[in-house]
């Protein structure tokens, strides 16, 4: 089992704290099916060359990166997951506390796969970004989000545009910063519906690969058909389930697929 980093130093009043579906990203991330899927579309395999005879490193991008554990797991463990060290990855989020902190989770999860004498993949940064506003379109070769899916009556704004220096309210800015990572508006999909807007044009045309997590009340069912009309080329599965706990925070981890085929073993 590989180790899951540290965030013994996240503030969780201002960032969100690990849970149930943190964990299940790194469970289905690092399941033996996934790590394969990952690892034939990615891999150094000489057939996965292009036609200059070249195998880029990919770039793996956390949207909505919070304490960082996911996108540490990923840098930290490339090698077992995606089948190579050469990995670069960028972490994103709106709230500016949860990039610094998701930083320091890299850094250190980092800094302990090295100890353990592996070489972790390559961090660039978290930026304090909407989305994949400031991502340079079709250049996203995995896309990684535990989005905001709780239902709500409406999105928080961020924060820049809620406050202003004579209605300064430090209490109101930590309720609002931990918001951003939860309430999902209408049926807990308003973020998630301007994400899957964004993929085709954010995502490699060739090998992009997308992973988002969404909860019972999102209608899971209905999104993956609204990802199917989307036309040739396109594929999702649903590829991580949490256990039967009822109630409506039954979580599922849809993963989607645009350009090539992974290459098979077999051949």
């Amino acid at each position: 089992m590989l180790p899951t980093p540290s965030t013994s130093h996240v503030d969780v009043n201002l960032v969100y704290e690990p849970a149930e579906d943190s964990f299940l990203l790194l469970d289905t991330l690092s399941s033996a099916a996934e790590s394969l899927f990952l690892t034939e579309r990615f891999g150094q395999d000489p057939r996965l060359r292009n036609r200059d005879g070249q195998n880029p490193s990919p770039l793996v991008v956390e949207v909505g990166v919070g304490s960082g554990v996911v996108l540490g797991f990923l840098t930290a463990h490339a090698r077992w997951i995606l089948g190579r060290n050469d990995v670069l990855s960028l972490g994103v989020d709106v709230n500016w506390s949860a990039c610094q902190a998701s930083t320091e989770t890299v850094r250190l999860a980092c800094q302990s796969a090295s100890n353990g004498s592996h070489e972790s993949a390559p961090f660039f940064a978290s930026l304090n970004a909407d989305l994949t506003s400031t991502i340079r379109p079709g250049t996203v070769d995995v896309l990684v989000c535990n989005p905001p899916y709780v239902p709500t009556a409406e999105v928080p704004r961020a924060l820049e545009d809620c406050t202003d220096g004579e209605n300064h309210n430090p209490f109101g800015e930590e309720a609002n910063l931990i918001s951003l990572s939860y309430a999902g508006g209408m049926d807990g999909m308003e973020v998630t519906n301007r994400l899957l807007e964004q993929l085709p044009s954010a995502l490699n045309p060739k090998r992009g690969v997308a992973y988002i997590l969404l909860c019972e009340q999102n209608r899971p069912e209905e999104v993956v058909q609204r990802i199917r009309q989307w036309g040739a080329g396109w594929t999702v599965d649903v590829v991580g389930r949490s256990g039967k706990h009822g109630g409506w925070e039954k979580l599922q981890i849809l993963r989607i697929c645009r350009g090539g085929q992974p290459v098979s073993r077999a051949q």
